[in-house]
């Protein structure tokens, strides 16, 4: 009972109903809160566009958009909602998902390993320092060889799954941004190294080239903040599509993405957004972030300057007032 009273309580704020609550959706005040965020963070300046892939610097960084999708499908948005951006490393959330799908939850912990590195998202001293040379799936190296634990017999059947994949999520297909792409492949040096040193180590599974080319086409898709709300709803709803009604995951696997995103999402500064946020969120340098609150709601938010960590100054401020206003925080509980 007082999980129910919790749930009802915590949704109210934001002017949400929970399917026990069967009333409309305070469409309004969701609406007013949303635009609030935008209002309060939108004149901060804060931040710089990333400039090592020279396609996101070149990325107007006056924009900013909030989206929030509820798990019965719900849309409301907020600001430049029809800007595209690349995914960039917010991509990782969804290749991981299908990888587990595919693998299994045990493949992706001996494989690739699931705790914090603490360090930089492209640090060759995480693999170093670790004697297993696991590294987490949402930093570059445990990417990288996720991506080559996804299934196929060439380069074309795996960039197929995963493509399909993200179009099953978003609803739509999404298209990669072919200059982000050809920017990022000209400055892939250092992730190359990485690739190289896992391969090294016996932790990437198959044509380091290859895979190295598929995740720099999937860190290129191209998305809106809208988008990227609705693929989030996925993993807030356990895994069923909330719009389209498709189960893409099994619960238990959300469960464990969803840790590690709360455990790693914001790289080294992780710790610090469960201490004050409380929600699982992945960010990306291309200026998106999306956060869930596993039954309620999934928010999205993007502005291209980022912190020294690589996540977006606008978006983490935006998500942490929406938050805040709806006493999301998966750590809350009532005494």
């Amino acid at each position: 009972m007082k999980k129910i009273l919790y749930s009802l309580l915590l949704i109210s704020a934001l002017g949400l109903q929970t399917q026990v609550d069967a009333r409309p959706y305070d469409t309004a005040k969701v609406e007013q809160i949303l635009a609030q965020a935008h209002t309060l963070y939108k004149d901060e300046k804060s931040g710089a566009n990333a400039d090592y892939i020279p396609a996101l610097a070149k990325v107007d960084s006056e924009q900013f958009a909030i989206a929030l999708v509820t798990t019965d499908g719900k849309i409301f948005t907020q600001g430049d909602i029809d800007s595209h951006f690349s995914i960039q490393s917010i991509s990782k959330v969804f290749t991981l998902a299908l990888a587990m799908e595919q693998q299994g939850p045990e493949a992706i912990l001996d494989k690739i390993g699931a705790n914090a590195t603490g360090l930089p998202f492209n640090s060759v001293t995480a693999i170093e320092l670790n004697p297993a040379r696991s590294v987490n799936p949402l930093v570059n190296a445990g990417a990288m060889a996720t991506v080559s634990l996804i299934e196929g017999d060439s380069a074309a059947q795996k960039w197929q799954a995963i493509s399909a994949w993200y179009g099953q999520f978003a609803t739509t297909k999404l298209d990669v941004l072919e200059d982000v792409y050809r920017s990022e492949s000209s400055s892939n040096g250092h992730n190359l190294a990485i690739a190289e040193l896992l391969k090294s180590y016996g932790r990437f599974y198959g044509d380091v080239d290859i895979n190295l080319d598929i995740y720099t086409r999937q860190c290129s898709v191209g998305v809106t903040t809208k988008d990227l709300a609705i693929m989030a709803s996925v993993f807030a709803n356990g895994g069923t599509h909330p719009i389209s009604g498709a189960q893409l995951m099994r619960a238990d696997n959300v469960e464990r993405v969803l840790a590690v995103m709360s455990t790693a999402g914001l790289y080294e500064t992780s710790g610090e957004w469960a201490y004050t946020v409380g929600l699982p969120a992945k960010s990306g340098v291309g200026g998106g972030i999306i956060a869930i609150m596993p039954g309620k709601f999934a928010i999205a938010a993007f502005s291209p300057r980022l912190d020294a960590a690589g996540n977006s100054v606008r978006a983490q401020k935006a998500i942490d007032y929406i938050a805040d206003k709806a006493k999301a925080n998966i750590f809350s509980h009532l005494d």
